[in-house]
């Protein structure tokens, strides 16, 4: 048997390796997809004040800590049992629009877009961002750095810090936005509108009128169905501050819905001795393994998936490109709701079509009336002891859930993050890619490693805050030495 490893993956937040294993015929036997790298966030916050919490998760990582951020302070006001006021939950989701700007700004461009801008085939010094400027310009470049540039100055005036922010609290806000920060945002909100139709133009360009990419984005290679998971407001449209947590089959059949405190009724984990991440399933149909299909308990949560479970979107410009990518794809509408999209390369394209609508509701909450109201706070005045948040971070439904003594300090926390959500997903992608792409007496050159990294890289993977398993066991030895180095004893502790 013949192993082909690609280690370390590029163009993720972490570390991670794909295995993979040929048969004597030279057919693909098996993959991996593994995280090699254990943070233990859960078990670190142990023994700290619940309110310290919006702060320390969001440094998990600098990609997502406003998501962590969110979620934190989603928890403590259930955790306190408190109600943050209209203004304040209008403070948090305009922050939160213009953080996602920010990072799907950052995976198309930087991390996924250089696939497609540069070429999949190209070689791997030229798949980065300097690729993309070169082939694309410099001037759009700048548009790029200064799309990111004036949405992390919003978060850093709103937020208090430009990425580890701190104004999130139990209750709600520590800092009301002026009349002249509001008109600042304001002009910020309208360009990052006329950015993401700029993006989704430029994805038109390059990659639906090129004929071999938009073949690789419909193939089989990138192909499998499972279900959908992501959060929906009333309407049942897409939200990514608040909402119920939405499930559908592969048809498109609602599958489940139920608030976020109510996750622990419909997902569960599964662990393998060959990962540092878990992989969640839904729970009434249990873990069948890596395969596809409704008699599976394999879901995604992802860009794509959050449209797949949602009726429409809630902005005029962002459903405009919502009805256009799904007529694309050919899918029908069932109930009133388009048939789901399972070609996972379908996810960049739903990426951009969330900027959009970020950058349309970051306008629509930076012009309601309520916004600049200096009623940012309820106070809180009891500890519940149990506090469960949920939004939907760029890379799928984040779920923090926090338990206190009656003084406020955690004796327990679970984090189901976006990525681990995907896990199972994502090594099947990979499987599907390299079973697709490598055959019997096929050289196995850049350009199909690439296309393999490319099942994993478009689920935009954000490994360092999703490793939650400790696999196998953790031996411990242990030498005494003299000064000279002699051995005076040697301590061994197995499991």
């Amino acid at each position: 048997m013949r192993q082909i490893a690609i280690d370390p993956i590029t163009r993720l937040e972490g570390h991670g390796k794909i295995d993979i294993f040929l048969d004597d015929a030279g057919e693909v036997a098996n993959t991996y997809f593994q995280v090699p790298e254990l943070r233990g966030f859960e078990q670190f916050c142990v023994g700290r004040l619940a309110e310290d919490m919006p702060q320390i998760t969001n440094r998990i990582c600098g990609v997502c800590p406003e998501a962590h951020h969110m979620a934190a302070s989603k928890a403590l006001d259930a955790l306190f049992g408190v109600e943050p006021t209209s203004a304040a939950k209008k403070l948090r989701e305009f922050v939160y629009m213009a953080f996602y700007v920010t990072d799907h700004t950052t995976h198309f461009y930087a991390l996924g877009g250089p696939d497609f801008i540069v070429g999949p085939d190209a070689p791997p010094a030229e798949r980065n961002i300097l690729g993309v400027i070169r082939k694309v310009g410099v001037d759009i470049g700048k548009q790029v750095i200064a799309c990111r540039a004036r949405n992390h100055h919003a978060i850093e005036v709103m937020g208090g810090r430009g990425v580890h922010l701190a104004a999130g609290l139990p209750g709600g806000w520590s800092k009301p936005m002026s009349e002249a920060e509001r008109a600042e945002f304001e002009t910020i909100a309208r360009a990052n509108i006329d950015f993401a139709l700029f993006t989704l133009k430029a994805f038109d360009d390059i990659v639906l009128k090129n004929e071999q990419y938009l073949a690789l984005v419909t193939s089989d290679v990138y192909l499998h169905r499972t279900y959908s998971m992501g959060t929906v407001d009333e309407k049942n449209q897409v939200n990514f501050y608040d909402g119920k947590v939405r499930v559908v089959d592969p048809d498109g059949v609602e599958f489940a819905k139920y608030r976020p405190e109510e996750y622990l009724l419909h997902i569960s984990e599964h662990v393998e001795p060959w990962t540092y991440l878990k992989f969640p399933y839904l729970k009434t149909i249990g873990w069948k393994g890596f395969v596809d299909g409704k008699d599976s308990g394999v879901y995604v949560a992802s860009p794509l998936s959050r449209l797949n479970v949602s009726d429409s979107m809630a902005t005029p410009r962002a459903q405009a490109e919502f009805d256009r990518m799904y007529t694309t794809f050919g899918c029908k509408k069932v109930g009133g709701r388009y048939q789901p999209i399972h070609h996972r390369l379908a996810t960049h394209w739903a990426r951009l079509i969330e900027l959009l609508y970020a950058a349309e509701r970051m306008l629509e909450l930076v012009t309601d009336p309520e916004i600049t109201s200096p009623d940012v706070r309820t106070i809180p005045t009891k500890v519940v002891g149990r506090g469960i948040g949920s939004v939907e971070a760029p890379r799928g439904t984040l779920t923090h859930h926090y338990e206190t003594d009656e003084r406020g300090v955690l004796t327990k926390v679970d984090l189901l993050v976006g990525t681990t959500n995907n896990y199972a997903a994502m090594s099947m992608s990979i499987n599907n890619a390299a079973r697709k792409l490598i055959s019997k007496g096929k050289v196995v050159d850049n350009g199909i490693l690439n296309k393999i990294e490319m099942a994993f890289r478009l689920y935009d993977p954000c490994l360092s805050c999703a490793t939650h398993n400790l696999p196998g066991t953790m031996p411990l030895q242990v030498n005494i030495r003299r000064p000279d180095g002699e051995i005076l004893e040697h301590l061994r502790r197995d499991g």
